[in-house]
Order: structure tokens, then C-alpha cells, then sequence
């Protein structure tokens, strides 16, 4: 029984609590006396809201607010008439707190509901009125807009052709920037920035942008970035204030600061590393080529490393041209193809010209080549400014060339018959052209074949097949195949999902744009001697993160060729970066020329360690002759590593077998290995007393060495001199001439021979007398041998001794 009572009064207890958790849980279920509260504080919010719109809501909340009060008070008058005791009248009053206790939560979080309803509205307005801003006016433009826009784009256009007078653009961007024609300012402005079509006026050009970034022009802001990074137009060095603008850019669809904020996001420059967003931005622009490539698969791409280059010269393009050229007129056949596909892509010096492609392709196909016809196929399959595109034409030379077996036309036929150009659509056949193609190695065939596995047009979708091909693809630099493996692993279809391999991918098609004309223009100025121009345009394309631009840079800077900053420790500052970015997407030179900024502290501190890093890397991943030799002589010397002269022999030899031009530096330095050797081996024998000598002597030992060469070079100049006779008079000199005309006397005038003698030796000086007659009288005896009289030979012997009596006595 008692534990029944005990649980009947819990179950009372509970119930009496029940209503208090039923209100704190759903909130409006609130008692009733506490219903006129909550009207209250309903209403006196409503008075707020309307009092932001109507002055006089205030009034009437207050008239309303008092006129409850009045109501109430006769209800709490009623309940506290006399008859009741004290103790009811607290009870009253606990009962009343605690229903305004309950209320004021509830109040609470209406207020704070109110509050977000009218912050979201006020942030809706703000929208619409942004949104109104930006929308394109419904207005007609006016016929000033129009004129400005038609002269914008025509100057564009012929910015865009290889072949065109540039003036002529620059006269139209002008005229539209009259017309205050956002865009025609903008490229105005980069004009000056990078030297093109005008003089460089940075300061001038930050203006523009500035002005132009507060009507938020792309252009402009990309720009500013450009010269906050740079450090030119008045702009002190900002990457923080760069990175602000790039952004801004990219946001407007800027194609280079898209490519500049996916550059930093992959290495991590000025921003965290992150994958994930260096992917959404190359990718963009990686959609923006891959929608322009065409069956040409556009120009050629030549990336020219100033360095290569000046330390492998090797033959001047025009020069193979012009040989080609000879060969071609006098009807070589493989010469008129070459040149045919140099005009059709274009080539390091030579622009892309399809009218003088047609011309060599047209020579090469009446000869009966085959790649003659595939390629006229092309040109007239896609058309150009020269050639107007014919689909029959093209159909009939794509199928010559596949019947002898040529692969781009076969590549050709397969392409027709797959989007139905001038022929009804046929997937089969296609297939069937594609896989012949791909099967000879052609890259277009190995594109195609993979892109219908890939999409499963007239086949089954295989993505093994698909990846298959396009990796071959990707062996010739075809730029769908490298887009479509970007696809591929940025979505992990057919493989596990890879962020960085499909970074790699895009970030390779997106130097592919028509953009990259830029490295061309760069490389055509420093070959004109434009060198401040060409810098100019490498450091644009170095922020968008090309390699090639990066270290084309920083070696004019290194060079001392640049003159825009004319500040040299400023100029190393900026080579140093140059390199280091160049180093960092594994650029071997560049990391050696890094290695030598850390060495010798151009534009950073001396840092042996880091120099040393940067050597090894650089021998060990691309097998670099002066990494090795640098490494060899760093471990000769133990500068930030430990000394091993073992090793540095062995990383002199590499050097040497590595590359034939290193095999002097390598002797040499191998030689003065020896020597060194050699010394240590004298220190340790009984000979070693001669390193531990006065400190005095040990002080100046090369002033002894100075004063023991110059000694050793006076005995050899004093001994090595040449023998100079003293003067003699004229008549001295004559009589050696004397004895050969005695001595070619004939035999019958012998004594006439002994009398001349005689007479030249009486004249002769007493030094050399003696000689000359000696020499007579020998002459003498010849010529009397010869005659075979003996009675001349004893003549003359007498005569001899004869003066050699008289010159003793004048000798005395």
C-alpha cells in the first residue's frame, strides 16, 4: 500500500509538470494568463517596425500599451479585495512571476526572430539594388557606344592576326577610348605597361587601371596586380595588395589572373597551398582553349630558354630555311613537305602561313605525295583568312591520301564521317578510319578513337580504352588529350580522383592559349635589342606561371640588361625569385643558378647548405655537368657539407662523362686534387717541418713566393739572352767578304788570292783580325787543295803567319 501511494503521488507530480515542459518545449503553448503579456510585447514590436516608417506609430503604441494596462488593473483589484489572507496574497504573487517568467523567454526569441526578418530584408534590398546596378540597362546604347564598340572589336580582330600592320589597331583603340570605351582603355593602358605599339609610361598606365578598377573593368584590375608584384608605375613591391587584385580579376573571368591565382594556389606563393582551388582555376581556363583547338590543332608552341640557348647556340632557323628553300625549288619532295607543315603550325622564326603551306602541299601532291594530299585535305577541311573551306575538296583529297595508306588522311575521313562534313554521318566508319590511324601512330587518329570510347559515340563507353589512348595522345603534345585526361582525373572516371594530376593536366593546356603568343613577341624584342620590352612581357607570363618566362627573366636580370629599375641589388632581389620559381617546377639550370645565389648571396644570404641542396638535386633528377662539378668542388673544399676528396673526384668524373665541354675544368680541377694530396702526404712524412716555420715566414709566404719567382725569371731572362757583338768599323765588315772571292778564285791567280788576304787582315781590328784571317787562310787552303799545288798552300801559310806576326805587334 505504500509503495502504491508513493507512485500515485509521482504520477501527480509528473502531471502537474507536464504542462511547464510542454511550454518550454514548443514555445506558443504559454497559460492563459500570461496571453494578454505576450499581445503586449507582440504589439510593442509592430510599434517599433512601424515607427522606422511612421513617426506617429510611437503615439499609438503608447495609447495602446496604456489602454491594456487599464484593463488589467481592475482584474488584479478583484483578486486582492478584503476577505483574503496574506497567504493567498503571496501565493498570488509567486503565480504571477512565475507566469512572467515563463513569458520572457518567449518574448526573447521573438524579438530575435523579428530581428532576422528585418535584417533579411534590408539584406534582400541591398541585393536587388546591386543586382539592379549590375543588369544590362534596357536603354539603346547610343550611337556613340555603338561606334567605340564596332572600333574596339575591329582593332581587336587585327590584334589577333599574325599578319597585320599593329599601328592600325592602335589608331582604332585610340579613337574608341575618345568614346570613353572602358575596355579600349584598359589595353591602352597594358600598351604601356609592356611596351606595345607604344612607349613605356607606368605611371600613366597605374592611373588608367586605378580609374578604371572603380568601374570594376577586369582588365584593369589584373593590371594593378601586375604592378603591385612587379614593383613598376610608382608601385612599391605588395604581394598582399597583388593577390587583392588578381583576385578580383579572376572573379570578372581574366583569363591571366585566373592563370595567376591557380599558379599560386598549386606552389603555395603568398597563399596557403591548396589543390582544390589552383584545380577551379586552371580548369576555367583550360575550357576556354580546349573550346578553340581546332583539327590544326593550332600554332606551335615554341618555349626558347634564353639560357639554352646562349649555352647551346646551335643553327639559326632561318639559315635551315633557306637551305630547304634551295632543295625545295629544285624539287626535292621531302623538302616542299617540311616546308609545307613549318608555314601550316609555324616555327620559332618564321610565322604561320597557310597561303604559302598550300603552295609547298600543292608541289608536294602533283609529285604524288601522300602527305601532300592529306594536308591540302586539312586546310581546305578547316579554312583559313587565305582559304576558303570546302568540304568536297577536302573529302577528295583525305581519301587519295587514305588509299595510299597516309594516316592523316585517314584521321581526315574518320573526322568527316563522325560530324557529317559534306558526308552523311557514319560512326562506324569512323571507327573504322580512327583505329587505322591510330594503328600507324597518328595522333589525331589516337585523339579521336579515345574521345568516342571516352563519350561512347558508336561505341561502348570504356574508359580504360579511352585513357589508353589519350595517354598516346599525349606523347605528341596534343592539347584535347591533355584536357581530357585533366577531366579524367579531376572526376575520377576510370581511375581513383587525383588533384594534383589534374592540375598538371590543365595547367599544361592552359599555356596553350593563344595567349602564349606572348613569349614569342618577348623572344622577337630581345633578338631586336628591345631588351626592357622583353623583360616586360616574360615577367607577365611569369605571373601566370610559365616556366620558360620565369627563367627568361631572371637571366636578363642577371645579365644586367634590364634598365627599368636601375637599382642592381633590387635587380638580384627580383633574379633571385625569378630562379627560385623557375627551380620550383624543375627547371634544372635554374636550380643551379639558384644554387649560386645562395653560394655567393646575390639578392639573399650566403647559405652553403641550401647552395649545396640545390646542386645535388639538380645532378641527381636531370644529370646536370655543373651541378656535379659545383658538388665536387664544395666537397673539395667541405663548404656546407663534409669534406671528401674521394667524392669530389667521383663528382668530377661525372662531369666529364656527363658532358664533353666539361672535361678541361674537370683536369684542371683534378690536377689541383693531386697537388693537394700531395701536400697532405708531405705533412705527414719527415719532410713536414717545412708547413710549421716561423709564423712570420707562414705569414708572408707569398711574398717569398714572389721573391723566389722573380729571382728564377732573372737567371732565366739572364742566361736565355741573346749574344751581341761590338761594333765594328765598315772596313771590318767588308773583309769577310773578301775571303769568298779569294776562295772562288781560279787556281792560276793563287797568289793574287794570298795578296788580298794580306792586305784585308793588315786593315782588320785587333779583336776579330785574327779570326777573319784565320778564316781567309783556311779558304786559301781549300782552294789550293782543290788545285792540288802545294806550293800555294805553303804561300799561303806564309802569308798567314806573316800577319799573325804583324797583328801580334800591333796588338802589343
Amino acid at each position: 500500500m505504500r509503495l502504491l501511494s508513493l507512485f500515485c503521488i509521482l504520477l501527480l507530480l509528473v502531471a502537474q509538470q507536464s504542462p511547464m515542459l510542454r511550454a518550454e518545449l514548443q514555445g506558443p503553448t504559454i497559460p492563459t494568463e500570461s496571453a494578454s503579456v505576450t499581445a503586449a510585447t507582440a504589439s510593442s514590436a509592430e510599434a517599433e517596425r512601424e515607427s522606422t516608417t511612421n513617426p506617429q506609430a510611437p503615439q499609438a503604441a503608447e495609447e495602446i500599451t496604456t489602454a491594456d494596462k487599464e484593463a488589467k488593473t481592475p482584474q488584479v483589484e478583484a483578486a486582492t479585495t478584503p476577505g483574503s489572507n496574506e497567504r493567498k496574497a503571496a501565493k498570488l504573487k509567486e503565480t504571477e512571476f512565475e507566469a512572467r517568467t515563463k513569458v520572457m523567454p518567449a518574448a526573447f526569441f521573438e524579438r530575435l526572430h523579428n530581428d532576422n526578418i528585418l535584417k533579411q530584408e534590408k539584406l534582400k534590398a541591398q541585393i536587388e539594388a546591386i543586382e539592379a546596378k549590375l543588369a544590362p540597362s534596357d536603354a539603346e546604347p547610343t550611337p556613340e557606344q555603338i561606334e567605340a564598340q564596332s572600333l574596339y572589336d575591329n582593332a581587336m580582330e587585327i590584334l589577333g592576326k599574325p599578319r597585320t600592320d599593329q599601328r592600325v589597331a592602335l589608331t582604332l583603340l585610340k579613337k574608341a577610348a575618345a568614346f570613353n570605351h572602358l575596355k579600349a582603355r584598359a589595353e591602352l593602358a597594358w600598351g604601356m605597361v609592356l611596351g606595345h605599339w607604344m612607349s613605356f609610361d607606368f605611371h600613366h598606365a597605374a592611373d588608367e587601371f586605378e580609374s578604371l578598377a572603380l568601374e570594376g573593368v577586369p582588365e584593369a584590375h589584373a593590371g594593378l596586380g601586375f604592378l603591385y608584384s612587379v614593383g613598376v608605375g610608382g608601385k612599391n613591391v605588395s604581394q598582399p595588395l597583388a593577390l587583392i587584385h588578381y583576385t578580383l580579376a579572376a572573379l570578372g573571368d581574366n583569363t591571366l589572373a585566373q592563370m595567376a591565382m591557380g599558379y599560386r594556389y598549386l606552389f603555395g606563393i603568398n597563399v596557403p597551398i591548396n589543390c582544390e582551388k589552383a584545380l577551379l582555376h586552371y580548369k576555367r581556363v583550360a575550357r576556354k582553349v580546349a573550346s578553340k583547338v581546332t583539327f590544326a590543332n593550332g600554332p606551335m608552341l615554341h618555349r626558347v630558354r634564353l639560357l639554352d640557348e646562349l649555352e647551346n647556340p646551335g643553327s639559326h632557323e632561318t639559315e635551315i630555311i633557306d637551305y630547304y628553300q634551295l632543295l625545295a625549288d629544285k624539287g626535292d619532295v621531302q623538302s616542299q613537305v617540311g616546308l609545307g607543315q613549318l608555314y601550316y603550325q609555324g616555327g620559332k622564326a618564321t610565322q604561320q602561313d597557310h597561303q604559302k603551306a598550300l603552295e609547298y602541299f600543292t608541289l608536294a601532291a602533283n609529285a604524288g605525295n601522300a602527305i601532300g594530299f592529306a594536308f591540302l585535305g586539312k586546310l581546305y577541311l578547316e579554312g583559313s583568312e587565305q582559304i576558303k573551306a570546302d568540304n568536297e575538296t577536302a573529302f577528295k583529297y583525305f581519301s587519295k591520301a587514305s588509299e595510299m595508306g597516309d594516316p592523316v588522311g585517314q584521321s581526315g575521313l574518320g573526322l568527316m564521317y563522325l560530324k557529317g562534313l559534306g558526308v552523311p554521318k557514319d560512326s562506324i566508319k569512323a571507327l573504322s578510319y580512327f583505329t587505322q590511324a591510330a594503328d600507324q601512330g597518328w595522333v589525331d587518329g589516337q585523339l579521336q578513337l579515345g574521345t568516342m570510347y571516352f563519350t561512347g559515340n558508336g561505341v561502348k563507353t570504356d574508359y580504360k580504352l579511352a585513357l589508353k589512348y589519350f595517354n598516346l595522345a599525349t606523347q605528341s603534345g596534343h592539347v584535347l588529350a591533355y584536357y581530357n585526361l585533366g577531366i579524367m582525373h579531376a572526376y575520377g572516371m576510370g581511375m581513383l580522383r587525383s588533384c594534383p594530376a589534374a592540375v598538371e593536366f590543365f595547367k599544361n593546356v592552359a599555356e596553350r592559349g593563344r595567349w602564349s603568343s606572348s613569349l614569342m613577341h618577348a623572344y622577337s624584342d630581345y633578338k631586336h635589342n628591345r631588351i626592357d620590352e622583353a623583360f616586360m612581357h616574360y615577367s607577365l607570363m611569369a605571373e601566370a606561371g610559365y616556366e620558360v618566362a620565369q627563367s627568361n627573366a631572371a637571366f636578363l636580370l642577371d645579365r644586367e640588361e634590364v634598365h627599368v629599375f636601375n637599382d642592381r641589388h633590387e635587380d638580384l632581389i627580383r633574379a633571385f625569385y625569378y630562379w627560385k620559381r623557375a627551380a620550383g617546377q624543375g627547371y634544372s639550370a635554374a636550380q643551379v643558378k639558384l644554387g649560386d645565389y645562395y653560394y655567393y648571396g646575390w639578392g639573399t644570404k650566403t647559405d652553403f647548405e641550401t647552395a649545396a641542396a640545390l646542386y645535388r638535386k639538380a645532378s641527381e633528377q636531370q644529370y646536370n655537368a655543373q651541378a656535379m662539378f659545383n658538388l665536387g668542388y664544395m666537397h673539395e673544399q667541405g663548404l656546407g657539407m663534409k669534406k671528401d676528396w674521394h667524392l669530389a673526384k667521383r663528382l668530377y668524373d661525372l662531369a666529364a662523362e656527363t658532358n664533353s665541354d666539361a672535361k678541361v675544368p674537370v683536369a684542371l680541377a683534378l690536377f689541383k686534387l693531386q697537388m693537394l694530396a700531395k701536400i697532405e702526404s708531405i705533412k705527414e712524412s719527415p719532410y713536414r717541418f717545412i708547413f710549421y716555420m716561423d709564423e712570420n715566414i707562414a705569414a708572408n709566404w707569398d711574398l717569398y713566393m714572389i721573391t723566389i719567382l722573380t729571382l728564377l725569371l732573372g737567371i732565366i731572362m739572364y742566361t736565355r739572352r741573346p749574344f751581341q757583338q761590338p761594333e765594328q768599323p765598315v772596313q771590318q765588315q767588308q773583309a769577310p767578304q773578301a775571303a769568298p772571292a779569294a776562295a772562288a778564285a781560279p787556281a792560276n791567280d793563287i797568289a793574287s788570292v794570298a795578296a788580298a788576304n794580306i792586305n784585308a787582315a793588315s786593315t782588320a781590328a785587333a779583336g776579330t783580325a785574327t779570326a777573319s784571317t784565320s778564316a781567309a787562310a783556311a779558304t786559301a787552303a781549300t782552294s789550293t787543295s782543290n788545285t792540288g799545288s802545294s806550293s800555294a798552300a805553303a804561300a799561303a801559310a806564309g802569308t798567314s803567319s806573316s800577319s799573325r806576326n804583324e797583328q801580334q805587334q800591333q796588338y802589343t
